[in-house]
């Protein structure tokens, strides 16, 4: 199948966009690439800093020949998707020796968990944690002595970080590993059942603790289709997983296997072996588009539409929020996985998964087949299955055709014909919204705007029951600006139960929602942002607020928006406490939300 018109014309503009920075990029990267195996040029006493404690590898790391690999871990344990890794450099060093290599952790990186931290203080620190992962693993990359580095990172700020890290770093090979979601507990949408039941007073806290505690109870990622499984999804778009590697869970013979065929290609990529893949030959304009081709295919995230920008500027290339929204327009959504159905991601694997969704895409000309990728060149890889042996992992050909039509369907046969994500535009800003959870008759909301400058407001509006008609809220001084644009999550129960009591009712936020949003439209990432003095300062109660997903736009009604005054807001306090002090430099310099909210890209 020859390539969709649209999806050939966006990269061309993404192409012809990044020219400039694309070339600088490139000839960077190459010039580094050209120097060789790293090692080479550190004295004797660089290297013997850098070897001290590595025992019986150190006559191995002396030898340039030998690869050495590098490791970047977001390791901890008070994240289940990240727990597993605790035992990963132990396997890795182990794999890496037993076939000619040596690797060592060349660093650590934050990870927090917006779960934990979702409608608190804290999670204003969540958005620029990506960047300080980003600058983490570089300081760990910077000892110059490997050849390849492996990254062990799975949710929301994480992988977007370490992809920036990798394209900064882009003449090293790299391979992402990931540690797999847990297995299934309460179904989603009883916890989404519950938490509503919670927010109208129908249950206690002790009902509410009692669903949360089933819903995310073991190791591995939430099995939710949020940012994390997103990033999950789009490492195999993108050519930075092997095939096949996202969604196995952890603790399984496979998912081993799989930690250890990573390790053995890193070792056969690297500039001493017979394949090298510098990670700048494949994160090209191609990479990004067939990833956001995937995010809409899935119904992913919209939290990507704030990481692949500023993923994509580390590596010279320059997305649009136009990019998204066009490519959404011609790819079909294939997948209901939770919130925007009711299965998870392991029920999602099982019915056919990432290999299927992929072999479907490129049939319908919907992908770009020819990239580079770690496993090798082609995206058609990426439709095989791994198989464990007695001598490892082997791929066969994937299922070919979908396990369960009420999870997973051809592109032919899709839930919706688009993506679900549009672009937003208007005397308001610029936006995005979501819709692939949300029902057609609600694409359109026209409504009195109900202002208000903190998440806590809304809810204490709605405990004293002042919505009682349908009502397009407003919650503004939530971009990167004001407070690091924590996500407004926790505002989906009190939505969704105004709009089960039949009102409509809308989100216009500077703000971020999660990757768990759901069925309420929300106009989220607005920019400029009420900090900036955007027209959203300008909204005032009762102003006629027009959200229109069908059209893209995002307007106010009837009154003069440029010849308003904007309001301003008492941000002191967004300074201090929960480490806030420290993040003043990141409000001071971050980037327009529809250019990634990037500090350091």
């Amino acid at each position: 199948m020859s390539l969709n018109s649209t999806v050939a014309a966006v990269t061309d503009r993404i192409r012809a966009r990044s020219e400039a920075s694309r070339d600088k990029y490139l000839d960077t990267m190459a010039r580094a690439a050209a120097e060789g195996p790293r090692r080479a040029h550190l004295t004797c006493g660089n290297q013997a800093h850098a070897y001290a404690a590595m025992g019986q590898d150190k006559t191995a790391l002396t030898d340039a020949r030998t690869p050495n690999i590098g490791i970047i871990t977001a390791y901890n344990d008070m994240l289940s998707a990240h727990q597993p890794f605790e035992r990963y450099p132990d396997q890795i060093r182990a794999t890496a020796r037993a076939n000619g290599g040596t690797a060592q952790v060349a660093g650590g990186v934050p990870a927090m968990c917006d779960g934990v931290t979702q409608g608190q203080t804290g999670m204003e620190l969540s958005l620029f944690s990506r960047d300080v992962i980003a600058l983490s693993a570089g300081v760990g990359l910077s000892h110059n002595v490997f050849d390849s580095a492996v990254y062990l990172g799975v949710c929301d700020k994480i992988v977007p970080g370490l992809v920036m890290a990798a394209a900064t770093f882009g003449y090293i090979p790299s391979i992402f590993i990931p540690a797999g979601p847990m297995v299934s507990g309460l179904p989603n949408d009883q916890k989404a059942k519950v938490r509503q039941q919670f927010a109208t007073g129908e249950v206690g806290r002790d009902k509410l603790m009692e669903a949360e505690m089933a819903s995310y109870h073991g190791p591995g990622t939430c099995t939710f289709y949020g940012t994390a499984n997103s990033n999950q999804m789009l490492m195999e778009f993108m050519g930075l997983h092997l095939p096949g590697a996202s969604f196995v869970n952890p603790g399984t013979p496979l998912r081993d296997a799989l930690t250890d065929a990573g390790t053995k290609r890193a070792l056969e990529i690297t500039a001493v072996g017979n394949d090298f893949r510098p990670v700048y030959e494949i994160l090209d304009e191609r990479a990004f588009v067939n990833g956001i081709v995937g995010l809409m295919a899935t119904g992913g995230s919209t939290n990507l539409v704030l990481h692949l920008p500023a993923m994509a500027k580390a590596a010279g290339i320059m997305l649009d929020l136009e990019d998204f929204s066009d490519l959404s327009a011609v790819t079909p959504l294939m997948a209901k996985v939770y919130p925007n159905g009711l299965a998870d991601v392991n029920h999602f694997h099982a019915a056919g998964g990432l290999g299927f969704m992929i072999g479907e895409l490129l049939k319908d000309g919907l992908l770009h087949d020819d990239t580079k990728t770690v496993a090798g060149d082609g995206l058609e890889l990426y439709t095989q299955e791994p198989k464990l042996t007695e001598d490892g992992i082997t791929y066969a050909p994937g299922a070919g055709q979908t396990l369960n039509d009420k999870i997973l369907r051809p592109a032919t046969d899709p839930f919706q014909k688009t993506g679900g994500l549009t672009q937003l535009s208007g005397n308001l800003g610029r936006g995005v919204i979501k819709t692939s959870a949300v029902a057609p008759e609600r694409h359109i909301v026209e409504a009195p705007a109900r202002v208000f400058h903190t998440q806590d407001a809304v809810k204490e509006a709605f405990k004293a029951g002042e919505f009682t008609s349908d009502t397009i809220i407003v919650v503004r001084f939530q971009g990167p600006k004001s407070n690091g644009m924590p996500e407004l999550h926790g505002l989906t129960p009190t939505l969704a139960v105004l709009q089960d009591r039949g009102l409509k009712v809308a989100l216009v936020t500077d703000g971020r929602m999660s990757g768990a949003s759901g069925k309420v439209p929300s106009a989220i990432h607005v920019c400029p942002e009420a900090a900036d003095n955007g027209p959203i300062a300008k909204l005032q109660d009762g102003d006629i607020v027009r959200l229109d997903a069908t059209t893209g736009t995002i307007e106010v009604l009837g009154v003069d928006i440029d010849a308003r005054a904007p309001a301003t807001a008492d941000l002191s306090g967004n300074g201090n406490g929960v480490g806030r002090e420290l993040f003043e430099v990141f409000r001071q310099n971050v980037g327009l939300a529809a250019d990634g909210a990037g500090v350091v890209v």
